[in-house]
């Protein structure tokens, strides 16, 4: 089953631009990069030589760094394309040498960890890069508008194992099941024990699942500490490394610094369902979980960025919660206006009469089964 991917089509845009001689892809393991990049070749007619970086035999090609030796690797290439970037040391200075001293070069880099590949490339590359962003597939890739009952009829599907591209390749739950608990072993977060030097993989085993349990909660980090026996800081480093790793997400509080507003609170969801119910090894159907209220709103979150991503829309999200204990699961904030959202999974009214009031040119909707297709589809 081939999806096409909305990033295809942005990339090739780009390239053909020739605004920025490298395109950078960042994502998560498995999120399908490699295969990505495979298919840009197919369209792209130039000169490409495909480079996959964790081969050791690829990385010895930039064991030294000099002008003439990195001229002898690229030839007589117009695009050269290195895959899993990261794994190749100063990486930022080898791309920056190839832009600066072989004309006419053009470079895609994809790389896992978005907090290695950037560290080495922020600076370097300044003004020479673009970057795009690479999630697990969307909905909007597999359905179109009209094609709204077949969408539903595959809910629970989705809720339960989420979207990364293998989940499609398995026609039995037991070996979908067992691939994504897997995945979340040492794999999905490899590079941050390698580069982050985290000898503890139990730790951070156990603050995932913390983590996957309390999905659609304000999280403590102190509380967090607590269950899994490791101290606020490192709970602050984990949670930022497994951001970085496009595991999960953090979603802010929004507060204009009225009186009754919670503002230094936090929730934090994970990219892929699938990737969540294997932390926790619930994959059962949604009429026997206990959960189905929180695994909507995770849901909805992602698709829904997924789907502004694709379309190329830059927006601020937020939760909004009073004192009181009136909440708002998702706030949009773009083009100077505040848009309210209510993730429920049946039909539900809108208890947003105190939002409303304290910012009059808002609004705010409730997203259910019966209309969430126009809130996450393009």
């Amino acid at each position: 089953m081939h999806i096409t991917r909305y990033l295809e089509s942005q990339i090739l845009q780009t390239f053909e631009s020739s605004l920025y001689p490298a395109i950078m892809i960042y994502g998560a393991r498995q999120v399908g990069k490699t295969t990505l990049l495979h298919k840009l070749m197919e369209k792209i007619h130039s000169n490409t030589k495909f480079l996959p970086c964790d081969d050791p035999s690829v990385k010895d090609l930039f064991d030294t760094i000099s002008i003439e030796r990195l001229k002898r690797v690229v030839g007589n290439y117009e695009l050269i394309i290195l895959d899993e970037a990261q794994k190749i040391p100063n990486i930022g200075t080898i791309l920056k040498l190839m832009i600066d001293y072989i004309p006419g070069i053009k470079i895609f880099v994809s790389g896992s960890s978005s907090f290695e590949l950037a560290n080495q490339l922020s600076e370097p590359l300044t003004g020479r890069k673009i970057t795009y962003r690479m999630y697990p597939i969307s909905l909007s890739e597999l359905y179109k508008p009209d094609q709204i009952v077949q969408l539903k009829s595959n809910l629970d599907f989705y809720l339960r194992f989420g979207l990364y591209p293998k989940t499609f390749q398995y026609s039995h739950d037991q070996s979908l099941e067992n691939y994504l608990i897997e995945l979340t072993g040492d794999y999905l977060y490899k590079d941050i024990l390698e580069f982050r030097q985290i000898r503890n993989s139990e730790q951070l085993r156990r603050l995932l699942t913390a983590l996957a349990l309390q999905i659609g909660q304000e999280v403590s980090y102190t509380e967090l500490g607590n269950i899994v026996g490791i101290d606020q800081k490192t709970v602050v480093r984990y949670i930022d490394l497994l951001e970085k790793s496009y595991i999960l997400f953090i979603l802010p509080a929004f507060s204009r610094n009225q009186r009754n507003e919670i503002n230094k609170s936090r929730k934090i969801y994970f990219y892929d369902l699938g990737i969540r119910n294997a932390l926790i090894r619930n994959f059962n159907e949604l009429k026997y979980r206990n959960d189905t209220g929180h695994l909507w709103e995770n849901f909805l979150l992602i698709e829904r960025m997924k789907r502004d991503s694709a379309l190329g829309i830059q927006k601020n999200y937020y939760f909004w919660r009073t004192y009181e204990k009136q909440e708002i699961d998702l706030i949009e904030e773009y083009g100077g206006k505040l848009q309210g959202f209510e993730f429920k999974l049946y039909k539900g009214k809108v208890k947003a009469k105190s939002f409303l009031e304290t910012y009059p040119n808002s609004s705010v909707k409730v997203i259910n089964q019966e209309n969430f297709e126009e809130f996450v589809l393009e």
